[in-house]
């Protein structure tokens, strides 16, 4: 009896919480116009996808923190410098992919009925590495990223619609003495909010 009597209390204390502090989980998936900033690449952004998790957070009435794991893709355009610079297997331009596991930690706040904006930052750890991008096979970038977000939102009902600004704060080049190389992008996802 005493256990029963504890279930109930611990689901009616879990569920009092999560009305009060407006919890949420979801999923989402969008479009990642990214580029590598650096004059050794092309000034051009390339699409590519992000998909993952959310969470939302609610800290009263307007303010909520939403943390997410996405995973991100960047692709990026060699430009003739990069080979003048360093030792390539190819003097040929090459497209190099990098996979990111991104996890930014947003402030919320709700200005008017549905429309949000949000920001804070975003830590990324690589997932790859290509390795063939340089001859002697040393690796071309770092395992970290940090950037900030920023951007907008709509909450229609269980829906979750973001356009956000990328903006890379740390170089992710691991050669040394050459320029910095920093991401940046422009992120458009949807989501669904369970």
């Amino acid at each position: 009896m005493n256990k029963k009597l504890l279930l109930m209390l611990a689901i009616s204390a879990l569920s009092a919480f999560s009305v009060r502090a407006q919890f949420h989980i979801g999923v989402k998936a969008g479009v990642n116009a990214a580029k590598i900033d650096g004059k050794s690449f092309k000034e051009e952004f390339n699409y590519s996808y992000l998909a993952g998790g959310f969470a939302e957070i609610g800290l009263g009435d307007k303010w909520s923190i939403n943390p997410e794991v996405l995973f991100s893709q960047t692709t990026a355009t060699t430009d003739t410098s990069f080979t003048n610079t360093l030792d390539v297997l190819s003097s040929d331009q090459r497209k190099v992919k990098l996979n990111y596991l991104s996890i930014p930690i947003l402030l919320n706040l709700r200005l008017i009925g549905p429309l949000h904006i949000e920001a804070g930052p975003r830590f990324g750890i690589i997932m790859n590495k290509d390795k063939k991008l340089l001859e002697n096979g040393q690796d071309a970038f770092k395992k970290g990223d940090f950037s900030m977000v920023g951007g907008a939102g709509l909450n229609i009902s269980m829906f979750r619609f973001s356009a956000r600004y990328v903006i890379g704060l740390s170089n992710i080049s691991e050669i040394p003495d050459q320029d910095k190389w920093k991401n940046e992008a422009l992120q458009f996802s949807v989501g669904i909010a369970f």
